[in-house]
């Protein structure tokens, strides 16, 4: 427990944020479950499964943009979205 005015405030801080970034971790987890089902779908047009893949990696850059994923991170799950729907 906080032993002070300044880490009640500390903790009240970090509670927000911890609930904030575990919203947009859930967001990016979805959009990108979501892209490999578009991409898994072999019935599904080409011009379905690219559309779900860029709005996960729209999802991805506002997650790294808001310093909830590291820019790298973000950038590796990107590249390996790309690499399956191209390999489709």
């Amino acid at each position: 427990m906080p032993n002070n005015k300044a880490a009640e405030k500390r903790m009240r801080q970090e509670e927000k944020r911890r609930a904030h970034n575990r919203s947009v971790k859930s967001t990016v987890r979805t959009e990108i479950t979501k892209a490999r089902q578009a991409i898994a779908t072999p019935d599904l047009d080409a011009a379905a499964a690219e559309a779900a893949v860029r709005e996960a990696i729209s999802a991805l850059d506002k997650a790294a943009k808001k310093g909830v994923l590291h820019k790298n991170n973000a950038a590796r799950r990107k590249s390996r979205l790309m690499k399956q729907l191209n390999a489709r």
